[in-house]
């Protein structure tokens, strides 16, 4: 099957100040992607949803280290198709990596999902069906110049685990960003005005 999926809006505020690193976010699910109740595997979820959270990361450039904690809810909205609606989610996302070279970082990531409320709707028909799982894995990161820009590589792979009413097994996932570099530090860059 060659289809489009779901748009997935997503916004960010970030502060740092010296080693410390605060985000918050917010982002949902616009469903537009391809679905049929009656197929098996589909590219949409046929139905809207919001997750909103937010973050911490310290990172010491002198060391090398870096540990981040991200927590988030996300709410689902009826699938009009089925008339079904999935509880809220709270999920923890973790990661604790050391920059070996100011471009190379290894480490080892981590989550954990815990539905907290039931499942609802004339199509729950299985009742509350709350979910959980956890998993745990490696992560390799990579930083390299694009122009005047900075950009980013990082795979990381999960083995699941503690699985209740979702599937468990390895994932993958590989993160591609292009993104503003930072400033050199003690250099301060003037500001050139066009009129």
């Amino acid at each position: 099957m060659t289809d489009i999926g779901d748009v997935i809006p997503q916004v960010t505020l970030k502060w740092n100040k010296g080693v410390n690193n605060i985000m918050i976010y917010g982002m949902g699910d616009i469903p537009v992607g391809a679905y049929d109740p009656k197929r098996l595997a589909n590219l949409g979820i046929s139905h809207g949803a919001m997750d909103f959270g937010g973050g911490y990361t310290y990172f010491n450039p002198q060391t090398g280290n870096e540990l981040s904690g991200v927590v988030g809810f996300t709410y689902n909205f009826k699938n009009p198709d089925t008339q079904y609606q999935s509880g809220v989610d709270f999920h923890f996302d973790w990661g604790a990596s050391h920059f070996f070279t100011p471009n190379i970082q290894l480490g080892m990531v981590g989550y954990a999902l815990q539905q907290i409320s039931d499942d609802t709707g004339p199509g729950a028909t299985l009742g509350a069906f709350r979910s959980h799982v956890a998993g745990v894995g490696p992560q390799i990161g990579f930083m390299f110049p694009v122009g005047d820009m900075q950009g980013y590589v990082n795979i990381k792979g999960y083995k699941e685990f503690a699985a209740e009413n979702r599937p468990q097994g390895w994932n993958t996932w590989v993160t591609f960003a292009i993104s503003p570099a930072p400033p050199e530090p003690g250099i301060a860059k003037p500001i050139v005005r066009k009129y």
